[in-house]
């Protein structure tokens, strides 16, 4: 039957070829918006068109790469749980493009520092300093060169009096804990799965609160946004009462409540006791200007003039800047104190079992799924009650840069023209992320004794082998990539793209299948890293 005599309902209700073609390549572990980019071979002179994977983290932009991603973040977990030797991690030796990184910015301090003392301006000098920096840390060097360079302010270190201490043993140097010896000479190396959560907000029934108007949805607010620190914060403490470096591999999931939580595997063990003690003796005050007086609102907002900054509309002084504001409240109360709920969940796990299983799917369960996804979007009870979350952060600063400072009359850390309250594109703002603005996934340095890259390197390389190739180290110097234009009539539609790329995959799955016949289902799982 010919196009033109086909009802057009039935025409409209026919799928799209290009969506046909997406779907196929999901089924495949085909990335659904690969990145296109030239490649020119220095060697031979030819150019060609690489189609390289998005490496999207989330399931709604890419789902097979984010798929990728799990598969791999759950193997470095797994690989750190339960290390029996301790992780040997030897900084690389600096080439000769960092040593004339550090020359050429020892150079230009010295010419700042000559200026200031002359009493010359040194705005220029200062920012060739911050680029030189942002280069030396984008060229593999970790830290500042000359260590803290801003005013520290010193504030009180003794606990808070509603704050139980905590105990604090010598520390030794080890990261692998205690081990456990049984009567028939095995010896065992347990660890733990921790889980963390914010305190009640007020009575809630299905992640909905029962009373909206006494949910405390400010405090809420204020939590989800400091969480990062909270989770810091009870790392130190856990280090100093273990008396070891702690290692640990860390998610960040929401509730259904809409506040974010922590799942965390640790090396070594404690009592749980001790666990719950180091929870509710974890807090983190937040030290900023006071932002809960409202001095500009409405149409009545800051106006900014070039070479004062921010000033009061009405009587046209300069408003405070944010270091003069933090000297302001020195010997004031913190403006936030964070601490954890009374729900601590503690479970031993020990290698190889299948509790560990359990725990390591469990840790990577929503690492494809954003913060928002726990809203269900045909629940009005839900829609309504993440959209009073998101009125509560609207106008709540979330960091020292924030333009929302403007509304409590402080003038964010370096303002420019422009900035309004209730506008910050800062990520805690967006409705998907609900005010947690920090990493999803957490992992201590020295946790499986590789980086995330070598990680995928080493899956890589064991399915090379696995199809008879070799993983050469490819000359750096032989490859130029460049990106292509929009609309470069060389570039085939997504679609065949697509097409090419799992016609590929499938002869690759068939050698690999024909070569490795007797490997376990999860090795075959790695064949998703080759791009």
């Amino acid at each position: 039957m010919s196009d033109r005599s086909t009802p057009r309902a039935v025409r409209m209700a026919q799928p799209l070829a290009r969506e046909v073609a997406v779907e196929v390549a999901k089924q495949h572990g085909v990335c659904i918006r690969p990145v296109p980019l030239k490649r020119l071979d220095a060697h031979t002179g030819l150019w060609e068109i690489i189609d390289v994977p998005c490496g999207a983290t989330l399931e709604a932009k890419c789902p097979p790469c984010a798929k990728r991603n799990r598969q791999l973040r759950m193997a470095q977990c797994r690989e750190g749980w339960h290390l029996d030797q301790e992780p040997a991690i030897a900084p690389d030796e600096p080439d000769d493009a960092q040593r004339w990184l550090v020359e050429f910015r020892a150079d230009i301090q010295a010419q700042r520092d000559q200026a200031d003392q002359a009493g010359q301006d040194t705005a220029d000098l200062d920012a060739v300093i911050a680029g030189l920096d942002e280069e030396i840390n984008e060229a593999g060097m970790r830290g500042n060169v000359l260590g803290r360079t801003a005013v520290k302010r010193n504030r009180s270190t003794r606990r808070r009096q509603d704050a139980p201490d905590l105990p604090r043993r010598k520390m030794t140097d080890t990261t692998l804990g205690r081990t456990f010896t049984s009567s028939d000479g095995k010896i065992y190396r347990p660890s733990l799965f921790v889980t963390l959560t914010l305190p009640s907000y007020g009575k809630v029934r299905n992640g909905v609160p029962v009373d909206p108007d006494a949910y405390d949805y400010a405090r809420a607010a204020r939590d989800a946004l400091h969480f990062p620190k909270l989770v810091d914060r009870f790392v130190q403490n856990l280090r100093r009462v273990a008396g070891y470096d702690v290692q640990y591999f860390a998610a960040v999931e929401p509730q259904k409540r809409l506040a974010p939580h922590l799942h965390m595997a640790i090396r070594g063990t404690l009592p749980r006791a001790e666990i719950k003690q180091i929870a509710a003796a974890t807090y983190h005050q937040v030290w900023w200007p006071s932002a809960d007086r409202v001095v500009f609102d409405g149409e009545r907002l800051p106006v900014w003039e070039d070479g004062a900054g921010y000033l009061d509309p009405t009587t046209g002084e300069v408003l405070p800047t944010w270091d003069e504001a933090l000297d302001q409240d020195a010997d004031g109360e913190p403006l936030h104190v964070v601490c954890f709920g009374v729900q601590v969940d503690v479970q031993g796990v020990l290698a190889g079992s299948p509790d560990a299983d359990q725990c390591i799917r469990y840790l990577s369960k929503y690492l494809t799924k954003s913060l928002g996804d726990t809203l269900d979007a045909g629940d009005r009870a839900h829609r309504e009650h993440a959209a009073r979350m998101v009125e509560a952060l609207r106008f709540e600063p979330c960091s020292p840069t924030c333009p929302n400072w403007l509304r409590y009359g402080v003038q964010p850390k370096n303002a420019k023209p422009g900035m309004t309250p209730g506008r910050c594109r800062g990520k805690a703002h967006k409705p998907d992320h609900l005010g947690y603005a920090g990493r999803r996934v957490l992992v201590s340095r020295k946790w499986s004794n590789k980086t995330l890259a070598e990680h995928k390197q080493d899956r890589r390389t064991w399915v090379l082998e696995a199809l008879g190739q070799t993983d050469q180290p490819t000359d750096p110097h032989r490859y130029i990539w460049k990106p292509i234009p929009a609309g470069d009539a060389n570039l085939a539609p997504l679609a065949v793209r697509l097409l090419r790329s799992v016609a590929e995959r499938q002869r690759w799955r068939a050698h690999l299948a024909r070569l490795q016949a007797e490997a376990a289902p999860q090795d075959l799982s790695a064949t998703e890293e080759v791009a």
